[in-house]
């Protein structure tokens, strides 16, 4: 099991606290093994006892005769009263129950549980759920390995970090892969898989899709056009051109659906000089960079968006919302808004050529404030200041993530 710190340390912030905690993300991104990890700390570092965690993993086929929201709930009851003291519930993939909202609503209202589950899709926390425990729950969102963490499950090899770079854009971040790496049988199999799974099951089953080859085709445009600002309609032309013959509203339904299964981040755009956020086109940046390329080719290519791919999830895991930033000058390519006020990247796969560093900064000067401004490049360098615009290696970012035990 790779160690995931960062999450580990939010779950130790809300141990205790009158809120379910509901770890979201894209299926084989790490969830079920932050609950092992979870329970294991539970036991380790805070002394409680084994018997006073109730640890049910809902896709397991022992666990099939609780797919019933009332069953379930029982069973845990049932759990909770053999031994006593605190209890701790840990329930894994909770969507997988009709009407699980009850479940988790009446586990709450009887006080004394400290109640965590997770799920693979955002509408988890939409309607009935959100309107039952408003107020009394926390998303924990989780996402595949960072190259932090997909370095530090390399350290106990002979691979470079310019290799593992390599890999990570290559096989993807989902856990397992690091188990794979050289082995691309193996590699093709598991992420044609767990594409498939989430295609078939996350998206058309819960969507009601009968064109499998319309979604798959959709899929495909998105994970090519990474970084592109699109909108139904232009996808929608795309794919009429193309030949398949589909509406805008019916693309929308699409992207919504592969959102909320987390295979797709969307991103809006932001008005820096208004202040505001604009409704219009979106970019939208894929959770696993192995699935994009299965669907894409079969080859890593366009490392520039690659690498902006890679930095929009490193902000969202350290800033939370990211903006795409719209100035007088140009497109920035990312905004965050944290407790300190913006900040503001740019992203570039090279900027050796003089042309191209003066059209990286011209977007950043343009910003007429004096909040961090920041140039993400893979050139090998030493940090550097474009008078107060920061110029830092991308590797290096990646890997200073203040990480904290």
């Amino acid at each position: 099991m790779i160690d995931r710190p960062k999450y580990l340390h939010k779950l130790d912030m809300w141990k205790d606290h009158d809120v379910v905690k509901v770890i979201t993300g894209v299926r084989r991104c790490g969830k079920s093994t932050l609950m092992t990890l979870w329970k294991q700390r539970l036991i380790e570092r805070y002394g409680v006892a084994p018997e006073t965690i109730v640890h049910i993993n809902l896709e397991l086929l022992e666990n099939e005769p609780f797919l019933e929201y009332r069953r379930l709930y029982e069973e845990i009851l049932r759990r909770c009263g053999e031994g006593g003291g605190a209890r701790y519930v840990l329930i894994d993939e909770i969507q997988n129950v009709p009407d699980f909202q009850k479940t988790l609503d009446s586990l709450q209202a009887r006080g004394g549980i400290d109640l965590y589950v997770t799920g693979s899709n955002a509408m988890l926390l939409s309607g009935t759920l959100a309107t039952l425990i408003s107020g009394r729950y926390v998303e924990i969102a989780m996402t595949p390995l960072s190259f932090a963490e997909y370095w530090s499950a390399q350290s106990d090899t002979r691979t470079t970090m310019q290799r593992a770079w390599s890999e990570y854009l290559h096989d993807g971040a989902l856990p397992a892969t690091v188990g794979f790496s050289g082995n691309e049988t193996m590699l093709h199999d598991y992420l044609d898989g767990i594409l498939n799974t989430v295609l078939f099951k996350d998206v058309a089953a819960r969507l009601g899709v009968s064109n499998i080859a319309a979604l798959e085709t959709v899929t495909r445009y998105l994970f090519d056009n990474v970084g592109n600002l699109v909108n139904p309609k232009s996808i929608a032309d795309a794919m009429t051109s193309m030949g398949t013959k589909i509406s805008p509203p019916t693309v929308s339904n699409y992207v919504e659906g592969l959102a909320a299964a987390f295979i797709f981040y969307p991103v809006q755009r932001y008005d820096v000089k208004g202040k505001r956020a604009l409704r219009q086109e979106r970019k939208y940046y894929a959770v696993d960079l192995g699935m994009r390329r299965m669907l894409c080719s079969n080859k890593v290519r366009d490392t520039g968006r690659l690498l902006e791919n890679v930095v929009f999830f490193e902000l969202m895991r350290r800033e939370g919302d990211v903006y795409v930033g719209q100035s007088t000058g140009g497109e920035i390519d990312f905004i965050t808004n944290g407790a300190d006020g913006p900040c503001y990247y740019q992203v570039s796969e090279s900027v050796h050529d003089p042309d191209t560093l003066e059209r990286e900064l011209s977007s950043l000067r343009a910003v007429r404030d004096n909040y961090p401004k920041m140039l993400i490049t893979l050139d090998d360098e030493r940090p550097v200041s474009h008078e107060g615009i920061q110029q830092v290696y991308a590797l290096d970012w990646l890997l200073d993530d203040g990480e904290e035990q």
